[in-house]
């Protein structure tokens, strides 16, 4: 190790620390949008976006950046959403209180023809949501990010975003009207759905959740019993706002587990697939884990040691039924944190000390490592991805705050309409 090795607290405060500088040099301050990723001339994420509402109160509370700075961030993103142009037209920003999942960095209007997003648009409203339950002073800048946190949200029309369906539609064009898929099986959507039921204006029809909860499959996995989804993040991303521990629903009562047991299975499981490595990755094993939607190194087929391989570029990877190309995302072994410490941070400790991914990055981790790639950069550890990623870095600092002190679950505990929509989904006990 050529490092010195920190205390957990304070290796655990710096991967914050670094995190968070992605979202004061990667976003733009005059409306406050983060782009997606560090390529050049790539646009903003409204989810990247959502996570750095979110994450300018833990800023404040853990020194990274001032009151006054988190207010000016703060209150620039909000006003850019409520003022930009809502409507039809297929260079808006938005339409019926969504938002497109890219925008322009400079103009915020829609970039590459993409979809107005309804899982984005719920990462970015969580987002304000948080913002409004941190920020309670009485002053006029703090009562105007209240107010337009409050507006945003209840502009939103969830039960149009069903287009008469059972479940919630993934998305809209104006081109061609909504997409295909719908929020079906277990995945990230559950914070979608609580948000969409929570709505006091246009809400999500009660029967929608359980409609969504009729798809989930339930299955034994290297000895654990879960509510199955491949990719370690929709696992998580729910959890950067809601504290599931002790509360139910239905399907949850049934199985006599809430959702947090259920990811803390499912990051073991992720766990234990490394160690069995059924297809003889490079790398894998009991500190190196965590398979998610993420960046690669594709798209390529490389012969290695005699095994042809096929990699992928940006894909939904996922744990045991693949697909698996050997790429390993760290930031979602620290998402992972809350769920399951005793396997998280000695995982941690061997991505900083032993292999040291971090290098001389600024914002921490890279988006992601294949060992078993021949890169052709000689790194002794394979392929690095040579971005990060917004939407990774966001959970890293959410989910740290959240072992360390519940700091966001406690503020979302508050929000009403949280609270409102877990009721509506049939939750309860605990702290409901």
């Amino acid at each position: 190790m050529s490092r010195k090795k920190l205390s957990v607290d304070d290796e655990l405060q710096q991967l914050q620390r670094e995190a968070f500088s992605y979202f004061l040099h990667e976003t733009n301050p005059a409306n406050g949008l983060v782009i997606d990723k560090t390529a050049p001339d790539w646009p903003a994420s409204i989810a990247a976006t959502g996570l750095a509402l979110a994450a300018y109160p833990v800023a404040v509370a853990r020194g990274f950046m001032a009151r006054a700075a988190a207010v000016d961030r703060t209150l620039a993103t909000l006003r850019f959403f409520w003022n930009s142009p809502q409507g039809s037209e297929p260079d808006a920003t938005g339409h019926q209180g969504f938002y497109y999942h890219f925008l322009d960095m400079r103009t915020g209007r829609r970039a590459w023809q993409c979809e107005l997003s309804t899982i984005d648009s719920a990462l970015l409203l969580a987002g304000a949501l948080t913002a409004g339950a941190y920020f309670g002073a009485d002053t006029a800048d703090e009562h105007e990010i209240r107010t337009l946190a409050d507006a945003l949200y209840r502009r939103v029309d969830w039960q149009w975003a069903q287009n008469q369906g059972a479940t919630v539609t993934h998305g809209w064009k104006p081109e061609s009207g909504f997409l295909e898929y719908r929020w079906e099986g277990y995945d990230e959507a559950l914070l979608l759905y609580v948000m969409g039921l929570g709505s006091p204006t246009h809400p999500l029809l009660a029967s929608s959740y359980a409609a969504w909860a009729s798809t989930y499959r339930w299955e034994r996995c290297y000895g654990y019993e879960y509510l199955y989804a491949g990719p370690l993040f929709t696992h998580q991303f729910s959890h950067v706002w809601i504290d599931f521990r002790g509360i139910q629903d239905a399907f949850m009562r049934d199985r006599g587990i809430d959702y947090f047991e259920n990811s803390r299975r499912a990051t073991f499981v992720q766990q234990q697939y490394a160690i069995d490595n059924p297809l003889k990755f490079a790398g894998y094993g009991r500190y190196c884990w965590g398979i998610t939607a993420s960046d690669g190194p594709g798209p390529d087929i490389i012969k290695v040691d005699g095994v042809e391989r096929k990699f992928f570029d940006y894909l939904a990877r996922g744990v045991p039924y693949g697909p698996d190309d050997g790429t390993i995302a760290p930031w979602v072994v620290v998402a992972a944190l809350p769920f399951a410490p005793e396997i998280v941070l000695p995982t941690i400790d061997y991505f900083v000390y032993e292999v040291e991914l971090k290098g001389v990055n600024p914002y921490g981790f890279k988006a992601t490592v294949n060992p078993t790639h021949p890169d052709k950069s000689c790194n002794p550890y394979g392929w690095i991805s040579p971005w990060c990623f917004g939407l990774n870095l966001g959970p890293t600092i959410l989910m740290i705050e959240n072992y360390r002190t519940g700091m966001v679950w406690r503020l979302m505990r508050n929000c009403a309409y949280i609270t409102q929509g877990l009721r509506r989904a049939g939750f309860g006990g605990g702290w409901l």
